[in-house]
């Protein structure tokens, strides 16, 4: 199983980028959530507009699904400017990107998604665009080759990145405005659930909205995804109304829980409490334990668990936490008594 399976994993599958294309806000106003980042971003476009110029470079960092993209087109649609997507991975050559860069109108807006993810010879040219909006085609191999310098028109590049780490600091700095997006409270899901509702012409009651925000994981696209699956179980099996009680039936059938844990999730938990006493234990163990990938569990799973405190990485090994044992409605073990060296919970070298 990887992220893009899951019915809560936050990765855009083919049907999310089809609808997500309807749902997304056009303005800066209809953008829900992200308070800091809409007022930040609204004062450099605004200044960008009275200067009639360009706007900064912009680099958005956060966890897939939380707008992105959406927020790229939304630069660009403040700006009335076009706008060209792509991605790190498909610019594995210095020659792509400059392909892409000649090729620009002034003012355009070139969305680059993962752009951690670029090849070093063509980072090392983007340094030079965004900065004096100029780049050196190399023109021949070895000792005959030519650099030949060629003016770009003025743009704006919008960066994203899932791991803004893994940035190196002279691309970094070189961005006028970044931000970073954060994940979404319950009261800013529910509105989603209730746009993109009435974009999809579903009619769903307050506390329907409530009980699909309170499974989203902080994600509007997961939202907009639980959202659709509901749709579909309501007019299967009700009257096409979203209550709580359709809304918690639903993905009760889709195995999603009132915490937004799926199947993947429980099995990871399950295994740690009822097979190793809450741990702690090794990483490859409870794979093998699950019946999964250690990348697997460790990518797909342990992000979200270990954000909700119901597990927590140490040196030892995997450890589940008290509130993990309340999810499950399991109680802990007993905790063993003070062994010799004056550490709880271990025993001497001979189990004494």
């Amino acid at each position: 199983m990887n992220a893009e399976e899951r019915l809560v994993g936050a990765d855009a599958d083919s049907e999310d980028q089809a609808v997500e294309a309807a749902l997304r806000p056009k303005q800066l106003g209809e953008f829900i959530g992200q308070p800091k980042v809409r007022e930040q971003l609204d004062l450099v476009l605004r200044a960008a507009r009275a200067r009639g110029g360009t706007a900064d470079h912009v680099l958005l960092s956060g966890a897939p699904g939380l707008g992105k993209t959406t927020l790229s087109m939304i630069i660009a649609a403040e700006m009335n400017a076009p706008i060209r997507i792509t991605s790190g991975p498909a610019i594995q050559h210095a020659g792509d990107l400059a392909a892409i860069l000649s090729s620009l109108q002034e003012g355009e807006v070139l969305f680059l998604d993962e752009i951690h993810r670029m090849s070093r010879p063509a980072e090392e040219m983007l340094y030079m665009a965004m900065e004096d909006f100029r780049v050196d085609v190399i023109v021949g191999k070895g000792p005959g080759a030519t650099a030949i310098p060629l003016e770009l028109p003025p743009f704006t590049l919008v960066g994203a990145t899932t791991r803004a780490g893994l940035l190196p600091p002279p691309l970094r700095d070189r961005f006028g405005f970044t931000a970073h997006m954060e994940f979404y409270e319950p009261g800013e899901l529910e509105q989603v659930v209730h746009r993109s509702a009435q974009l999809l012409d579903v009619r769903t009651d307050p506390a329907g909205a409530v009980e699909i925000a309170g499974r989203s994981r902080g994600t509007p696209r997961i939202a907009n995804r639980l959202l659709r699956r509901v749709r579909d179980y309501a007019q299967v099996k009700a009257d096409g109304v979203i209550t709580r009680e359709i809304a918690a039936a639903a993905l009760e059938v889709y195995e999603v829980d009132g915490r937004g844990l799926d199947r993947l999730d429980r099995a990871v938990l399950g295994s740690l409490l009822k097979l190793f006493g809450g741990g702690p234990v090794g990483l490859s163990t409870l794979a093998v334990a699950v019946g999964e990938e250690r990348e697997t569990v460790e990518e797909v799973a342990e992000p979200f668990l270990v954000r909700e405190g119901l597990l927590a990485r140490t040196p030892r090994g995997r450890v589940a936490t008290p509130a993990a044992w309340a999810h499950l409605g399991l109680v802990p073990p007993q905790q063993s008594p003070q062994s010799p060296s004056g550490t709880p919970g271990q025993q001497g070298l001979f189990g004494a």
